[in-house]
């Protein structure tokens, strides 16, 4: 599962190959949420409220550099890094 970026204790990844719709995972301390990409909905899991808000904001800022690499990722199995929060 390539790691597209990590920041904060929050790690944020993506499955080659996986279901619909686009989505990313996060994950902080050993809890883990699935987000959907156009909407930035939680789709499942739990995250402290504050570790939720920096996953909401920064994926708001890279919302189209998730696209892109869920898009890459089941289409050639490639992936870029993103930037972190600051």
């Amino acid at each position: 599962m390539p790691e597209l970026s990590r920041f904060l204790g929050i790690e944020i990844t993506m499955y080659f190959n996986d279901h619909m719709p686009p989505h990313f995972h996060a994950e902080y301390n050993g809890q883990e949420a699935i987000f959907e990409i156009s909407t930035l909905k939680k789709l499942e899991g739990s995250l402290p409220a504050r570790v939720l808000g920096y996953v909401v904001e920064w994926a708001t800022l890279h919302q189209v550099e998730l696209q892109a690499n869920w898009d890459s990722l089941h289409t050639d199995g490639k992936f870029n890094k993103i930037q972190p929060l600051v």
